[in-house]
């Protein structure tokens, strides 16, 4: 991790298209504006975070459901002595 003291108005660059400029520091809050191509994802962490726990969440349960469909076909495809499209 790279630790940079900044004042109020200085920059810092990411590569060549990403710079992330200090606006306002008061108290123990600081403003900084992002300048970045549309294509890079701008998150807080915390928004991060939960989106990610739910997208593992979401897979797993998306997981169980496949494996509950499959076990639902089989017991189809025995009753009825062949095969079950789908």
């Amino acid at each position: 991790m790279l630790v940079l003291t900044r004042r109020q108005g200085e920059s810092v660059r990411i590569g060549q298209d990403i710079r992330v400029t200090i606006v306002a520091s008061t108290g123990a809050q600081v403003r900084i504006a992002i300048e970045a191509p549309e294509e890079v994802g701008i998150f807080r962490e915390e928004i991060f975070e939960k989106v990610a726990s739910a997208n593992v969440e979401a897979a797993t349960q998306g997981s169980a459901a496949v494996g509950a469909i499959r076990v639902v076909r089989g017991q189809a495809k025995n009753r009825m002595g062949g095969s079950v499209n789908g």
